[in-house]
């Protein structure tokens, strides 16, 4: 044994710099890595010195991103590009026959912005040409949701404003030969343009070869009421060889027996969208008409009819729309939900109506983020409607003042507790966009804290208020550990505790409310469908109800902090929130805080206050 140790010893090799013994190829390795560590240090020793770089700033969390960046990037940037014209003028044509939905936040955002973006301006238009569906109360809905999204109309017009020179342009029209009065019913269309899923060769109906006095005659007979409805229309003479159904020869006029809001009985016969669409831009010399892909199809129409009559051409272009899971959208089906009695209106919170996500307390600064963080493109846009609680929660955070709000309130008597008064901040240091201040809240003798925040036995993954467990008050000087408590049944109605002065930090801390504090109904909202797909249940959305989406705290107890959060607000100002009291009561914001964040509801008087739950907190990974 000890000659194999000595043989082996014999063929190693000293390590001058360690001292140790090591094999012939070790050492040569170990030589030509010091050799290269050398070398880099030698070249950086020989190299000029760099200036050090500036470090790299954190990003702020609670920095305020800029709604109007979507318009110098991308899809936006592109069409401007296209027509890079001074000054920009787009619309906003809502037909005001319903109230709008969170999609149309996009088509007002998308139109009123890229305006503002350039420097120019938008219309508010209304596309009146339909007096059977049109309701004023629609018209007055849809100009206080512009508002509220904190947009100025360049001017508010109205479709019917050029009923004359829309009839003059149909004179015209047929007057060239770009228009004939058809009198076949639906049926013989049907089999114009193909028949059955187009199965059938298309062809041209046989009153596109009268001849211009006759179609002059006959649409001034429908013009002065010769005719019923459906009996005769004017129709565009396009190319019904066209693999665009929107040159299949469209409509252009049809007869209505309904009276206008605007112009009365004055006309028996109104212009169609196909038709008076694209000429209403032109007159109002819109550049840049911005509408959903749902258009697409059209733009070839609304090309051609301008061309066709020679006047100034606006540039159509089309982008996705915005829809939303999880809930429904359609006027037919949100009807049915208030007709039964589901949701108490159209402004139903638990609705995406714009009225009614406003209702809720949904900031409008808010919607501006969401739409912008979506971008803007020619895809359509289907989004869960946990996509917009994010955007809305993260713009709470970091604009909202935080109160303290109890729901299921159970009274704390504090026996060696004295009434104190408290200097509290409206949101913690940690913010940085804006000093909210303070107010001062009383500590009384009694507080109410949560139900839930309160264990009967002792259990060491609770760490709320229990026999042996203190639990910090929020901003109060020392934590406070149950004694004792009352049941009447298996409910606890009293809890008596001490101070607990030991001077060791409570495991977690709670909120809570003086006595005396104003007690308020509380009405939390959760998701009106159980499935993200209510169309798609059997029976219908309507057997798809949440049951639990509205939950009422009747006797919840707010802090008197409320009364200086709603005497401010609308706080912070944004969008069309931007002066004292202007916001109406939602707009009277707030996070409760371990609660959600809440903003006052339409329904409150001065005898009662009723908050709504705009959304959850963050979710809290299991933590008792």
């Amino acid at each position: 044994m000890a000659d194999t140790i000595a043989a082996q010893t014999a063929k190693l090799q000293l390590d001058e710099e360690t001292g140790e013994m090591v094999s012939k190829g070790e050492l040569k390795k170990r030589q030509a890595k010091r050799a290269k560590k050398a070398a880099t240090a030698k070249a950086k020793a020989a190299a000029p010195d760099k200036p050090a770089a500036p470090p790299k700033a954190k990003p702020d969390i609670f920095e305020a991103p800029d709604p109007m960046k979507m318009f110098a990037q991308g899809w936006l940037n592109d069409v401007y590009n296209e027509r890079p014209v001074k000054p920009i003028l787009t619309r906003f044509p809502p037909e005001p026959n319903g109230y709008l939905h969170i999609g149309h936040a996009k088509a007002i955002t998308v139109n009123f912005g890229f305006a503002r973006f350039h420097g120019g301006e938008c219309y508010l238009r209304f596309d009146d040409t339909n007096p059977e569906a049109e309701e004023e109360k629609y018209f007055t809905a849809i100009k206080d949701m512009v508002a509220w999204l904190g947009f100025t109309p360049k001017e508010i017009t109205y479709s019917s404003d050029n009923f004359d020179k829309l009839y003059e342009k149909a004179e015209q029209l047929i007057t060239v030969g770009g228009a004939y009065v058809c009198h076949c019913d639906d049926v013989a269309i049907k089999a114009q343009r193909g028949g059955e899923k187009g199965a059938s060769p298309r062809f041209r109906c046989e009153h596109a070869g009268q001849s211009v006095e006759h179609n002059l005659t006959e649409f001034r007979a429908m013009r002065d009421g010769k005719y019923k409805p459906r009996e005769a229309f004017l129709r565009m003479k396009q190319d019904i060889t066209d693999g665009n159904p929107q040159m299949w020869d469209l409509a252009a006029y049809r007869v209505l027996n309904a009276s206008h809001h605007r112009t009365g009985d004055t006309w028996k016969i109104y212009p169609t969208y196909d038709f008076t669409h694209c000429l209403c831009d032109s007159f109002e010399g819109i550049t840049h008409s911005l509408c959903t892909t749902e258009f697409i199809q059209s733009r070839v129409s609304y090309e051609w009819l301008n061309k066709t009559l020679e006047v100034y051409e606006p540039m159509q272009r089309e982008y996705g729309r915005l829809s939303i899971t999880g809930t429904v959208l359609s006027k037919r089906k949100i009807m049915k939900l208030v007709d039964t009695g589901i949701v108490r209106g159209w402004d139903d919170p638990r609705l995406y109506t714009l009225i009614a996500i406003k209702r809720r307390g949904v900031p409008p600064g808010a919607i501006l983020e969401f739409v912008s963080e979506l971008g803007v493109t020619t895809a359509a846009t289907n989004i869960q409607l946990s996509r917009l609680d994010e955007t809305v929660r993260r713009y709470l955070d970091r604009t909202v003042p935080r109160l303290m709000l109890v729901l299921d309130p159970i009274p704390v008597i504090i026996e060696d507790g004295e009434e104190l008064e408290l200097d509290v901040p409206f949101a913690p240091p940690i913010r940085g966009i804006r000093e909210m201040g303070n107010h001062k809240i009383k500590l009384t003798k009694t507080v109410y804290i949560e139900r839930a925040d309160f264990s009967e036995i002792d259990d060491p993954e609770f760490f709320r208020l229990s026999p042996n467990q203190p639990v910090g008050l929020f901003k109060a000087p020392y934590p406070v550990v149950a004694t004792s408590f009352k049941k009447d049944g298996d409910k606890v109605t009293e809890i008596r505790a001490v101070y607990d002065k030991s001077g060791k930090k409570p495991k977690t801390f709670i909120h809570w409310v003086a006595e005396g504090s104003r007690v308020v109904e509380v009405r939390e909202y959760n998701a009106l469908f159980k499935s993200e797909k209510p169309d798609d249940v059997e029976g219908g959305f309507l057997n798809n109800i949440n049951p639990n989406s509205e939950v009422v705290w009747p006797k919840a107890m707010i802090e008197s902090g409320f009364d200086e959060v709603r005497a401010r607000a609308p706080w912070p100002e944004a969008a069309g929130e931007s002066e004292l009291g202007k916001g109406g009561p939602e707009s009277v914001r707030f996070q409760a805080m371990r609660v959600a964040y809440m903003a006052m509801d339409s329904d409150s008087t001065d005898d009662k206050i009723i908050l709504n739950r705009i959304v959850s907190l963050k979710a809290d990974s299991g933590k008792k």
